[in-house]
């Protein structure tokens, strides 16, 4: 009996921390998940990852809010290397964040250690960025 109410505890938490959305990805819910802000010049524009959603601001954009995704990692390498976002809704959306040496925003002396990639429909935006 210990074991089977055991089992039904274990499998409660689970759904609790994974849930699936409408575009059938897995959105984390996790308190462990990491937080990074993204930042790009020429245009400007910033990425948020938090364990509430992932935000992307831009001044000549309207702020859009994707569900916070599992992130996928490269195959044979630590998750702190490279991870992949793929964000819900309309066409293919990406945030690709990968550990890098340095990474320069170009504006500043401030150097980061990530690079940043979103694809954001059409768009393909590169810049920095660093843990929260």
């Amino acid at each position: 009996m210990k074991i089977f109410i055991s089992s039904i505890a274990i499998l409660g938490l689970g759904i609790t921390l994974l849930s699936i959305d409408n575009n059938n990805l897995v959105v984390a819910q996790s308190a462990t998940s990491e937080e990074f802000i993204a930042r790009g010049t020429e245009p400007f524009w910033s990425i948020n990852v938090s364990k509430r959603g992932i935000v992307y601001t831009s001044p000549d954009k309207p702020k859009q809010t994707f569900p916070y995704v599992t992130p996928l990692k490269a195959d044979g390498r630590t998750e702190n290397l490279v991870r992949v976002y793929r964000l819900s809704g309309k066409g293919n959306n990406l945030l690709i964040i990968k550990q890098v040496d340095n990474c320069s925003d170009g504006m500043s002396d401030k150097k980061y250690a990530y690079s940043a990639t979103a694809i954001l429909g059409n768009r393909v935006l590169d810049g920095c960025a660093e843990k929260k």
